[in-house]
This record gives C-alpha cells, sequence and structure tokens, in this order.
C-alpha cells in the first residue's frame, strides 16, 4: 500500500464542520453551507463514499468557473394543491431538493401527497439523504433526477443516459427498520469509478467499457468509455425513465444535454423530481407499521440460498455502516485527505487532521 492509500478514520462532526467552512469561504450561505455539508457527510456515514465530502473538490472547481452559484436562492411556484415547481437558479442541488422535499411534505401533511418538479439545478450527492428528509417527517416517499450522460440506451455505443438514480423510502414499525431504496440504473454508480480513480484500485471488468467498447478493469479508460446498464434493456429503460420524470418533465436538460459535476465548464441544468406520500392515506398508522414489521420480519427472515448468512433489507446494510462509523469514525485514504486539505489552502481554511 503507498502512503496515498493509506486510510485513517475521520470523525463526522469535524467533518461537517470542515466541510461547512470550506463551503462558506467560498461564498455559501451558511445555512445552505449546513444543508450541503450534512448531506455529504450523511453519504460519508452510510458507506456511499462515492457522494461524500471527496465530491467537495469537483463542486468548488464550478464554483470557481462561475458555473455553479454558491449564493442562489431556489424560487418556488405553486402548481396546484398538490403540485410545485422550484427554479434553483444554478445554485447546489441538495439545497433545491431539500427545499423541494419540504414542500411535497408539506403539501402531503394538508392533502395526503405534494409533488415538486425542479429544473436548472446541480447533482445532490446520494438520493438517500432526501428519502431519509421525507422519513424523518413519517412521509413515504419517491426521489428521481437526471444526470449527465455515461450510459448507452439499449443497443447504442454513444454515452446517452446518465447514470441517474431511483429512490425510494417507508417508514418502518417498531421492530424493523424502515425501506430505503437508492439505486443507480447501471451496473455500478460512476462515482465508484471516480472512487477507484483516487484510490489507484483497479474496477470489475463487468462495470465498463472503454472507449473502444471493449471490457476494462482501469477506472481511467471507463471513464473515458461508457458504463454498462444493469439488466441490460432493463437498466436502459430505466436511465430513460429517470430522464422523462425529471429532465423532459421539469422543464431541465435531457436527451444527453445535462453537463456533469467534474465538468467546470459550463451550468449542469439538472432536473428532480419529489414525491411525499403520507401512508395512512388508506389505513391508520399503526396498521400500516405494523403491515411494514410483518414485511420486514418476512424478508430478513426468509430461507436464505447456500453461502449466505444474512438477508438484509433495502438500506438496512447502511443503516449498520452509519451506526458504526458515527462510533468509529469515517474511512479516508491520504490522498483523498490531501485533495481536500487543498480546497483548505485556497480558502485559509484549517486543514482536516488526520
Amino acid at each position: 500500500m503507498t502512503d496515498s492509500q493509506r486510510m485513517h478514520l475521520i470523525n463526522h462532526e469535524d467533518l461537517k464542520t470542515f466541510v461547512a467552512s470550506i463551503l462558506i469561504a467560498n461564498g455559501t450561505a451558511p445555512a445552505d453551507a449546513a444543508i450541503v455539508s450534512n448531506c455529504l457527510v450523511s453519504a460519508d456515514l452510510r458507506g456511499v463514499d462515492t457522494h461524500g465530502s471527496n465530491r467537495i473538490p469537483s463542486y468548488m472547481a464550478r464554483i470557481r468557473a462561475g458555473n455553479l452559484n454558491p449564493r442562489a436562492t431556489p424560487i418556488l411556484q405553486s402548481k396546484t394543491p398538490v403540485a410545485a415547481q422550484i427554479d434553483g437558479h444554478n445554485g447546489f442541488g441538495f439545497v433545491a431538493a431539500h427545499a423541494g422535499m419540504a414542500k411535497a411534505i408539506e403539501m402531503a401533511e394538508i392533502y395526503g401527497i405534494g409533488m415538486v418538479s425542479v429544473k436548472h439545478s446541480n447533482h445532490f450527492g446520494m438520493s438517500a439523504w432526501v428519502v431519509q428528509q421525507a422519513l424523518e417527517k413519517g412521509m413515504m416517499s419517491l426521489v428521481f433526477t437526471n444526470s449527465s450522460p455515461a450510459l448507452p440506451v439499449w443497443g447504442g455505443k454513444e454515452k446517452l443516459m446518465g447514470v441517474s438514480p431511483i429512490a425510494c423510502g417507508a417508514p418502518g414499525g417498531s421492530r424493523g427498520r424502515p425501506f430505503i431504496l437508492d439505486m443507480a440504473p447501471s451496473i455500478a454508480a460512476r462515482g465508484k469509478i471516480y472512487k477507484a480513480l483516487r484510490r489507484g484500485e483497479k474496477i470489475p471488468v463487468e462495470w465498463a467499457l472503454d472507449r473502444d467498447g471493449f471490457r476494462t478493469d482501469d477506472p481511467a479508460k471507463a471513464l473515458e468509455g461508457v458504463m454498462l446498464p444493469m439488466g441490460g434493456p432493463k437498466g436502459s429503460a430505466l436511465a430513460i425513465m429517470m430522464d422523462v420524470f425529471s429532465g423532459v418533465f421539469s422543464g431541465a436538460a435531457f436527451a444527453g444535454q445535462v453537463v456533469g459535476p467534474y465538468d467546470p465548464s459550463k451550468p449542469s441544468d439538472v432536473g428532480h423530481f419529489l414525491v411525499a406520500i403520507k401512508p395512512d392515506l388508506f389505513m391508520s398508522m399503526e396498521e400500516f407499521r405494523e403491515r411494514m414489521d410483518y414485511l420486514y420480519e418476512r424478508v430478513v427472515e426468509s430461507e436464505k440460498m447456500e453461502g449466505v448468512e444474512r438477508i438484509y433489507f433495502p438500506g438496512e446494510i447502511e443503516i449498520i455502516t452509519e451506526e458504526k462509523r458515527r462510533v468509529e469514525g469515517i474511512p479516508f485514504a491520504e490522498a483523498e485527505i490531501a485533495s481536500l486539505n487543498q480546497e483548505a489552502d485556497l480558502v485559509g481554511v484549517e486543514h482536516l487532521k488526520m
């Protein structure tokens, strides 16, 4: 293991303070910096390192290039009692999505359902944090977003669709875990390739093709090529669905026109589609939670296939990882800490301690 690959455990509160300080030093309002840092560190805690604090250098590069406005205020317009639209004005996707889900929850509390479309936004990291925002208010949710082209449509070979995650959630009962689904339509999230590149690691050959259409275990060559959809045409169709609801429907960029978070050349114009649903629309909350408990128990206690020690409910592994990392710390490679500290040096912020 090289020095750059050596791992260190970082306290999540220290990390959150550090990330917020970099954001504020780059012009982000303290309240917005708190939202962004909380979302990024939430991803780190859940083990979704590809969408955590390591994204800060790419976001700050976009600010310095003038293609992400850290001071932007999302503007909300109500369309019907249960539908609203937000113009993110090229600000942080975290801030626009947080405002969008808050409005969807507000409408759902009155009418049972609320939906918000977001345009002119940016990458908002791990989708599960938006689901968690709804869960904290006792709500079910659907969270869609589109993203920059990285995936061919089934039968094609050019980058056209984004590796756009589909996420949803529902509160659990007293005996089980909440349901949290957050998955990309590709075999692996593109952020995992960037993570492998940062850490000097290889990737599984099933994940991507190089620019010539050959399978590769080299993350640099994979980023020059295309990701592969999971389940062939099924993953491709899910990516197109994300573009319909998040791009076409919202008025944001779509059909391969979204600009990625690692490209500081122009605004991203990402779109999101957020839905909050009251779980007790059709029955009492007590009955809903009892039914969720029963589902949880049936899933995790079902008969196991050969070689499987434990069956997990969707989102459960991440919850267990968070519980562990809150106590032990979040693992970062020295190269990743150095990259974050370079951002600190640019704005005169105290270094993240190893």
